[in-house]
């Protein structure tokens, strides 16, 4: 069978649209109906059902699409050992990633990296950890930063630890103190993180006992930091993601230091493309020596 409607089918389904998968690979969307249409005839059964409000996977589409993704990402490695072979480095990598490491990390990364490496490619996906580790789980992405510990199925890689802290409007009385203490966090109204979003904070305020008064939550960190600066409540957030705002909001220590262990994750090195393999262990070098 064709890899070319291995793709397809998987961009379809990624996309949620013929027409946008169309655009994508620089097909018609008659083009991309018509493969899909020989995929399924192939197998002998419908694999997508499409209406319009956009398409979903039938069952017996959702039991093939990891064999297929599956598929693709061996496809992929495949390419990337014979043109390592010929003493090439090519091939696309697709990161799991999230707002703070992708404004503050991920751009001096790949900068570097494609100096040494120019002819590799980079697909960025961003989400939460939940998210991050279900792409990871599924195939959909080839390495992904993630909060440490991760899956027990998954290889991780530590690279920093990164401060917890509290964050109040700059007017709020309590950005006058050095600490904010976790009684404090109790009595006021509290803006978190959407779920699976909201690991780190959730293990500081259960480690401290306290349930918050959380009157708001929200995908974006930086949306929760401009939510604090305009006095709707206080919030905990990482100081990689409060990085380049200490002009609009007040950064509080903690009353016990907590962090998190930033990290990256790969289902398995043994097992991953040349590619992901040269970019985790850079990864690891371009934190060690920026931190």
């Amino acid at each position: 069978m064709s890899i070319t409607k291995f793709e397809v089918f998987a961009k379809v389904v990624e996309l949620g649209s013929l027409t946008k998968a169309a655009d994508a690979l620089g097909f018609t969307q008659s083009g991309i109906s018509h493969i899909i249409s020989s995929l399924e005839n192939q197998f002998g059964f419908p694999l997508l059902i499409r209406s319009r409000s956009g398409i979903k996977l039938t069952v017996n589409g959702e039991q093939l699409l990891q064999p297929v993704r599956e598929i693709l990402k061996w496809n992929e490695q495949l390419k990337q050992e014979v043109a390592h072979i010929h003493g090439l480095e090519v091939g696309t990598i697709t990161i799991g990633t999230f707002t703070s490491v992708s404004v503050h990390w991920l751009p001096g990364m790949i900068k570097q990296f494609r100096i040494d490496y120019p002819h590799i490619e980079f697909k960025l996906m961003e989400g939460g950890y939940l998210e991050i580790e279900q792409w990871m789980e599924a195939g959909v992405i080839d390495c992904g930063f993630i909060s440490l510990p991760t899956r027990d199925n998954f290889e991780g890689f530590p690279l920093k630890k990164d401060r917890i802290l509290g964050i109040v409007s700059n007017d709020h009385p309590l950005s006058k103190q050095p600490i904010l203490s976790f009684s404090q966090i109790a009595n006021e109204d509290f803006i978190i993180q959407k779920d699976g979003s909201d690991y780190d904070v959730k293990r500081v305020l259960g480690k401290a006992g306290i349930t918050p008064n959380v009157k708001f939550s929200a995908g974006d960190d930086y949306a929760i930091i401009a939510m604090v600066e305009k006095g709707l409540g206080i919030s905990i957030l990482p100081e990689l993601v409060l990085k380049g705002h200490k002009n609009n909001v007040t950064m509080l220590e903690l009353e016990e230091r907590s962090f998190r262990s930033l990290g990256i994750a790969v289902t398995s090195m043994k097992y991953a493309s040349p590619a992901t393999k040269r970019f985790v262990k850079y990864v690891q070098s371009w934190v060690e020596k920026n931190s």
